[in-house]
């Protein structure tokens, strides 16, 4: 419900009503007299796929950064999920994590996360935004561009038509409108119409294909372990999950590099996921039941919009979500950086209205900076992927390969790891010096190690200094 505070008695619009649109209209609720999400498609039933959300049909785990937010947002939603058939807990103890040709050492870890299919938990979240009494959802409405004041300094509304027959352009009016309309967002140009500069973009393509099959999960299936996950690595670029649905089945989610096409059989996809690093996934699946066939998905590119670095932007607009920034979603951080943006846009609209979108932005960027260097850092590992590849990036990229041979044995160097992709804790974390030592001594059995270690830390210590 709307408070007292510079909001009060306005009204916000949420263009977009996936995870981004939904968690943006919790945050606003707060604010708020009144909360209207715009969505062009209409809400599928509960546990359904929606025509919009493509992704949908393949592997999501929601990260404890962002399924912490969450359950803050919605007291109960954890419990609500396990109900459904969620499967929830430690991302250690309860997954096996292959990185460097071997798995990290499993412990209890204290970090908890849950594995739902993304259409279940949309509708769970859908359900309880739209139970708010200050917000309401429009289906199939298309958003066709901006209204603004007259020397458009501010955003007033937006317009629209409805996806029905004899439907005619209609002017919605709010004091603020929010887009969450994913990396295909129409924000540059419609920005560009009203006499602003588009963003810069940064693009880093890597053209990632997707493949994604659900299997029934049988009681002899790996007893007591909900997620396999087995990296990547440039000597061998096939990368994949397996993680735990409702409705006792698995998801499995392959992935390969600069548009490698992978299977669209049961046969093929089976031999592709076979000569991965490890035969993990391959002994689950080999004699599983498939519900359905293999679905494929296409990422191009890491697209991440600069709009913190615009010097002018009209009051009464934001812009979040993929829609600022999308990321390679092997790494499964798309949904808990929204959540981390919701939570930032409803701190900045709490402080009032002044420089709002400059405050959102630069806060926002913050938040966007440590899941990107993390995406964009590993996909440059592989010699496809065209990016700078910094002195910096090199040396990260070889101590993160270290941190891994020893999380093989050293599950405290694990649980580091995990801390930082779970965006619990942040990257440099993992070269606190208690960590680095325990590196180090994971492997001392390479000649050199320690000499080699340390002097790449001094040649990155001269050149920040």
């Amino acid at each position: 419900m709307a408070q007292q505070n510079s909001f009060a008695g306005k009204t916000a619009i949420v263009i977009g009503a996936s995870m981004g649109g939904l968690l943006a209209a919790r945050a606003l609720a707060d604010h708020f007299e009144q909360v209207t999400l715009l969505e062009r498609d209409a809400f599928p039933a509960p546990g359904e796929q929606r025509k919009g959300v493509p992704q949908g049909r393949h592997a999501h785990a929601v990260l404890a950064q962002g399924l912490q937010i969450m359950e803050g947002y919605f007291p109960g939603l954890i419990e609500q999920l396990v109900s459904l058939g969620a499967d929830y807990g430690d991302v250690s103890e309860k997954a096996r994590w292959f990185h460097e040709g071997a798995c990290h050492q499993p412990t209890h870890s204290g970090v908890n996360a849950i594995n739902i299919s993304r259409p279940r938990l949309e509708a769970a979240v859908r359900t309880r935004v739209l139970a708010l009494p200050n917000v309401q959802a429009l289906e199939g409405c298309d958003v066709l561009g901006l209204l603004a004041t007259p020397d458009n300094e501010r955003v007033t509304g937006v317009r629209v038509i409805r996806r029905r027959a004899d439907s005619a352009e209609e002017s919605l009016r709010a004091d603020l409108i929010v887009d969450t309309t994913g990396r295909g967002s129409r924000s540059p140009a419609w920005l560009e119409a009203l006499g602003y500069e588009r963003p810069q973009e940064e693009v880093v393509k890597i053209g990632v294909t997707y493949t994604s099959c659900v299997y029934e999960r049988r009681p002899e299936h790996i007893p007591g372990v909900n997620a396999l996950i087995v990296a990547a690595a440039p000597e061998n670029p096939r990368g994949g999950v397996l993680l735990s649905q409702e409705g006792n089945r698995w998801i499995l989610t392959v992935a390969a590099y600069l548009d490698k096409q992978i299977p669209l059989d049961q046969t093929g996809l089976r031999e592709f996921v076979r000569g991965m690093a490890t035969p993990a996934l391959y002994e689950v699946i080999k004699d599983a039941q498939p519900v359905g066939e293999p679905v494929p998905h296409k990422i191009p590119s890491n697209l991440r919009r600069r709009y913190e670095q615009l010097k002018c932007f009209p009051a009464g607009y934001l812009v979040m979500g993929d829609a600022l920034c999308s990321f390679n979603p092997i790494y499964g951080q798309g949904m808990s950086a929204a959540a981390l943006e919701a939570r930032a846009l409803g701190e900045c609209v709490a402080k009032g209205e002044g420089k709002l979108a400059s405050r959102f932005f630069k806060q926002a960027g913050k938040i966007v900076d440590i899941p990107w260097s993390t995406a964009v850092g590993n996909d440059l590992r592989f010699p496809v992927v065209e990016g700078p590849r910094t002195a910096m990036t090199k040396f990260i990229n070889w101590y993160v390969s270290k941190l891994h041979h020893a999380a093989h044995h050293d599950a405290e160097v694990s649980v580091a790891f995990l801390k930082v992709i779970n965006l619990l804790a942040p990257p440099p974390s993992i070269m606190a010096p208690g960590i680095m030592w325990r590196v180090w001594r994971g492997n001392r059995a390479t000649r050199n190690s320690q000499p080699v270690l340390l002097q790449e830390r001094n040649v990155v210590s001269k050149q920040q200094g």
